[in-house]
């Protein structure tokens, strides 16, 4: 192939059809077990009771979790509350059980690991509320989405559009269905991380597109497919180190961020990784497959009366 000189010479776009199977299998397991397990709901959405206690002395997370869990309390969540002696625990409806009793469970469970706990406020979340954030979430997520594809149609070319929404569909749907087979908690967290792996892919596919038209305008020999994997090329070394220093800091969130930010690590860490695949595999092989060619990102010829400044 053909390529720029002093690039690095990968045929990445020679080897999209395995790219496609990969992406396939991944798209039908993910859909297969939304459809199947489905998803593995926070209280955010279904509604619940939270709990505000607080402690004579500064407590350990694990130690209150380790509490509530060995009195078969499910779906709960703990994290401070301003200082390390005031802890919130969120715990989902459990079958039988009301708010109030919840509550008492919950405090009968702390007690027995500290008598001097104390609860400070209970209140319920109803699942309506839980409907209403599932309802916005997804429409936000469409709204990106639509906006994503006429910007692209404005700022590149039509062909280059549909490629940059599949890329991050493609990645929204493997993200979420990595929650849901591995049932992880999907909380608003979630939701917000989603919206940001849309947002860094689309940043890793503009860079991509930028490299391949210019390289359009500039290399006068060679195929489509080459000038294509020439862009990849060229752009390869920022989008592994961009993927790279921003992997360290999401592992370092992951390790020590404490359980409360796991599940929105974890969402941006498979993010990033399928994002930085998506913008290669994805959205270049798509503009591939749909035809593009130097003619489709040629800049406009310039009127010849505005080009001498006559009249």
């Amino acid at each position: 192939m053909r390529i720029l000189k002093g690039s690095v010479a990968i045929d990445f776009m020679g080897k999209r059809y395995v790219a496609i199977v990969l992406s396939a299998i991944l798209l039908v397991v993910s859909i297969g077990s939304l459809v199947v397990r489905g998803l593995n709901f926070g209280i955010d959405f279904t509604g619940g009771t939270l709990i505000e206690v607080g402690y004579p002395q500064a407590v350990d997370l694990e130690d209150v979790r380790a509490a509530l869990t060995k009195s078969d309390l499910a779906q709960i969540q703990v994290q401070y509350f301003g200082t390390s002696r005031d802890v919130l625990v969120r715990i989902a409806p459990q079958e039988g059980k009301e708010s109030a009793q919840l509550s008492e469970d919950v405090m009968a469970a702390l007690r027995m690991q500290d008598p001097g706990v104390e609860k400070r406020r209970v209140e319920f979340v109803g699942p309506q509320v839980g409907e209403e954030l599932t309802e916005q979430g997804g429409l936000a997520m469409i709204y990106a989405l639509i906006g994503i594809l006429i910007y692209i149609v404005v700022r590149f070319q039509w062909r280059l559009a549909p490629g940059a929404v599949m890329s991050l569909i493609h990645d929204v749907i493997i993200t979420v269905g990595f929650f849901s087979l591995l049932q992880i908690d999907f909380d608003l967290t979630v939701v917000a991380a989603l919206l940001a792996v849309i947002g860094y892919s689309l940043n890793d596919t503009i860079v991509v597109y930028d490299r391949i038209r210019e390289n359009f305008r500039r290399m006068r020999k060679g195929s489509p497919q080459e000038i294509i994997n020439a862009s990849i090329n060229q752009t390869l070394s920022r989008t592994l180190m961009t993927s790279f220093t921003t992997l360290l800091v999401l592992i370092a969130l992951f390790v020590f961020g404490g359980k409360v930010i796991h599940a929105f690590s974890s969402a941006l860490i498979l993010g990033i990784v399928v994002g930085t695949y998506s913008s290669i595999y994805v959205a270049s092989a798509a503009a591939l497959e749909l035809g593009i060619t130097k003619a489709d990102l040629m800049p406009a010829p310039k009127e010849e009366g505005r080009d001498s400044g006559t009249g």
